[in-house]
């Protein structure tokens, strides 16, 4: 159940009351985010949590393709532009490797869909999507973006 949506207009993103919350969260304004240093982020008292930094795009063929069985990615365009391409199917019993804890790579992904995000831009991918970020648009370039890791249950 992907969503896409830009900070500056959230209302018009149709996001579960429970996102919509963290997005619109005052300390996580688009603004707020953009002046911070890397890093991870957390709410005192929150199960979800934000990471904010740079990385450099690339070719698609040269991306691994992901997914997540017990959190939700939110992720926000800080500066910079990407594509991510992604399926609509539950990647959930796929064949992949976990890299590290809820970090899945599919050995053999059918992505069907690609989004292009610009600053201000994010998209959801709840526990069982398959997505491939950091795809570059025209040539390899840094995007800062935030992550944010949103525990399945609280959605």
């Amino acid at each position: 159940m992907m969503i896409a949506g830009n900070m500056k207009h959230l209302t018009l993103a149709t996001l579960p009351k429970s996102l919509y919350e963290i997005l619109s969260h005052p300390k996580f304004s688009l603004e707020k985010l953009q002046s911070l240093s890397d890093g991870k982020y957390q709410i005192e008292g929150a199960s979800w949590f934000c990471n904010v930094g740079d990385s450099q795009t690339s070719p698609a063929e040269t991306r691994h393709t992901e997914f997540h069985e017990d959190y939700l990615d939110i992720q926000l365009i800080l500066k910079g532009e990407e594509i991510i391409n992604y399926s609509l199917t539950n990647a959930i019993g796929q064949s992949a490797v976990e890299k590290k804890p809820d970090l899945y790579i599919l050995d053999n992904p059918m992505l069907t869909n690609g989004i292009l995000l610009r600053e201000g831009d994010f998209v959801t991918f709840y526990p069982g999507e398959p997505h491939q970020a950091l795809c570059m648009v025209n040539e390899p370039a840094v995007v800062r973006k935030a992550v944010f890791k949103v525990p399945k249950e609280i959605i």
